[in-house]
């Protein structure tokens, strides 16, 4: 589950894609992955529908979210393959 905007960049900077294509990927407006971003180590603050959506369009490229007592992310697959 996504829940922290440092787990929202880690998971950006492992498929390599920018706020903008993601944004768009997910049907968000931009500043909404930069305003989840800024949360930093804390929970991100915002709709749940646009977390939702954010956290299925990285699953759907290849990513996965963990919550093992801390969260993180990890690549299942190429993200070239998206």
């Amino acid at each position: 589950m996504l829940t922290t905007g440092n787990q929202l960049k880690a998971a950006r900077a492992l498929i390599g894609i920018e706020q903008k294509d993601l944004a768009e990927r997910a049907s968000v407006n931009v500043n909404t992955i930069r305003n989840m971003e800024a949360s930093g180590a804390g929970a991100i603050a915002g709709r749940a529908q646009n977390v939702q959506a954010v956290q299925r369009t990285l699953e759907a490229m290849g990513l996965e979210f963990l919550n093992h007592g801390n969260p993180g992310v990890r690549l299942l697959r190429d993200p070239t393959s998206h």
